[in-house]
């Protein structure tokens, strides 16, 4: 027994000893990454701006479960934060060391107001230096951002895309049946059509009519916006998307459409000349945006201070996920910049198709509380619905852009329950309650007239609360409302006409009118959320931070990569009474 103990502890402490001398290696290696040369900016250098990027409207913190799960994948996908990207696009601009822009690439994600917002600060760059555009090939998305630079390139063997806006939203009312799942549902509102993929095959009259009407919007300003840059009508990029829909490069070069066809390497050629390099040299000055962006700038010394605070994802009921909108986390955000005398104004910057009502009425609370000390100033991003708009209404100023999706002012209660599917496979419930109303949100049953009646009753308060509030903060009559609420969606431009929103505008209209507001002039500071340090964060963020070039999707991808979003959507659900003000579960434009 003796030795079996001597034995054991030696082994212990060969544990012990290994796994410290494992530990300090790991710290040492982190510490020596961290501690190698800060970039610097090299002269006469082209600032490339790799679009192989999702965009988001702010920085992602994850917690450490996300930022580990995030590393063991290999690493999250690259994130690019607008507001980051808009501000180094601004100061690379008024910088002598860049002499050009370079566009590369395609954006794995963002909305049409996203690159509106981000379109214009490429012009403002193209107003001071030259702008130079290249693609083997150029969807919808990426070509918006693209069309207004000094020169445009497409491979010879590339194509673009010019064939208009679709949505094709994913349905699973069949296959729940099929499986023996079963979805019951409350709503108010004809246009409130979240729950329809749930318990259907199809569209909806009143959903088809929104939908169109709002993929009409958007596709309006595109052409206008690509029009313009292109010194070409409307109609003649509505006429391309009629009879062509994909161009192939020469054609679109005799379409106008592009300046020029050339391979990469005569692309290359002409960044080394802009760079003060001959075509023979190997190599030229260059930095990306990213790393441009980490460069701290000149320091903004404003006397006042004005807070932006994003509320980006889904709306759920606690802390939630980083990718989501906790509503206590963005409450307790906006309560401690409400008790902050050093805040002079908010800017609250939403990108939110919403979600739970009760952490949207959480959320809207401190936005009235704040609202009646200092100025709340909104910005619409790309989503700002349902719950979204539910959170914004009390703005002093509300701004959207043009095609910012925005209004859905309405509620739904979504019930399933796997009964079926569950005795299909031998699996039964009994259960022993007090009252009949004592267990209301089981998934083991179908909800009986009662329960329905009171869940109803309950989703049609709520509506009413919604309308009271809109009309309230708005100035509206509530039947005005309820005219242009039922769920519907509405576009940024409709939205100004309708009096849902004030002003068209993005992020830096929004920051100059709260600097307006509180008579600050040009001397204010935009300062973020104040994040406690986190050594555990930054370390899972540094295994997982290594820039990953994405391949562009397939059509395979693309439908799994909905289903799983749907699923996803699902899983974000939580609001303690089954209430939701949230968006039409999918509206993805094509």
């Amino acid at each position: 027994m003796k030795s079996f103990f001597k034995s054991f502890f030696a082994t212990l402490l060969a544990l012990m000893v290994a796994g410290g001398l494992a530990f300090v290696l790991f710290f040492g290696m982190l510490a020596a990454i961290g501690s190698s040369g800060k970039p610097t900016v090299p002269g006469k250098a082209v600032l490339v701006f790799d679009l192989d990027t999702s965009l988001s409207d702010g920085e992602r913190d994850p917690e450490p479960s996300e930022a580990l799960s995030d590393a063991l994948a290999g690493g999250a996908a690259r994130s690019q934060s607008l507001p980051v990207a808009i501000e180094a696009l601004d100061r690379a601009a008024a910088d002598s060391r860049i002499t050009a822009l370079f566009l590369t690439g395609s954006l794995q994600n963002a909305g049409p107001a996203q690159l509106r917002e981000l379109r214009e600060a490429i012009q403002r760059f193209k107003a001071k230096k030259p702008v130079l555009a290249y693609n083997l090939g150029w969807s919808k998305r990426d070509y918006y951002l693209a069309a207004g630079a000094t020169t445009v390139y497409i491979n010879p063997f590339g194509e673009m895309e010019v064939n208009g806006l679709a949505s094709e939203p994913m349905f699973f009312g069949e296959a729940f049946k099929k499986y023996g799942v079963e979805v019951q549902v409350t709503r108010v509102g004809k246009y409130k059509s979240a729950v329809e993929p749930f318990i259907t095959d199809r569209m909806s009259e009143p959903n088809r009519e929104q939908i169109q009407k709002l993929l009409n919007d958007i596709w309006s300003e595109w052409k206008d916006t690509v029009a313009k840059d292109r010194k070409k009508a409307p109609a003649d990029l509505q006429a391309i998307a009629d009879d062509k829909g994909l161009v192939e490069a020469e054609e679109a070069r005799a379409l106008g459409l592009v300046d020029r066809v050339a391979p990469y390497d005569e692309v290359l050629d002409e960044l080394k000349k802009l760079a003060g390099k001959q075509a023979k040299d190997k190599d030229f000055p260059q930095i990306t945006l990213a790393t441009y962006a980490g460069i701290p700038g000149e320091a903004k010394t404003g006397k006042a201070r004005i807070a932006v605070v994003v509320a980006e994802g889904e709306i759920v009921d606690g802390e939630g996920k980083s990718s989501q909108v906790g509503g206590e986390r963005l409450s307790r955000e906006l309560r401690r910049l409400r008790l902050d005398d050093r805040i002079k104004a908010v800017v609250l910057r939403v990108n939110s198709p919403g979600g739970s009502a009760s952490a949207s009425e959480l959320i809207q609370r401190e936005v009235i509380l704040t609202k009646k000390v200092k100025p709340v100033v909104v910005s619409m991003g790309h989503l700002a619905a349902s719950g979204g708009y539910w959170i914004s209404t009390y703005g002093d100023r509300i701004f959207a852009e043009p095609s910012t999706i925005t209004g859905s002012i309405g509620v739904f209660g979504l019930l399933p329950n796997v009964k079926k599917l569950a005795n299909g496979h031998g699996i039964t419930w009994d259960s022993v309650q007090t009252a009949r109303l004592a267990n209301p949100v089981t998934l083991t049953r179908p909800k009986n007239d009662l329960e329905l009646a009171r869940i109803q009753g309950l989703v049609d308060r709520i509506y009413e609360q919604f309308v009271a509030k809109v009309a309230d903060s708005r100035k509206m009559k509530p039947e005005a409302v309820k005219e242009i609420a039922q769920g519907r969606v509405w576009s940024g431009q409709e939205a100004v006409k309708l009096g849902l929103v004030d002003e068209l505008g993005g992020l830096g209209a929004a920051v100059k009118h709260a600097a307006e507001r509180i008579k600050a002039g040009d001397d204010y500071q935009v300062v973020g959320p104040e994040q406690e340090p986190d050594a555990l964060k930054e370390i899972l963020k540094n295994l997982g931070s290594k820039p990953r070039k994405l391949a562009k999707p397939g059509p395979v991808d693309a439908l799994a990569g909905g289903l799983l979003r749907q699923l996803d959507v699902l899983t974000s659900l939580n609001d303690p009474r089954g209430v939701y003000a949230r968006l039409p579960f999918e509206i993805e434009l094509k």
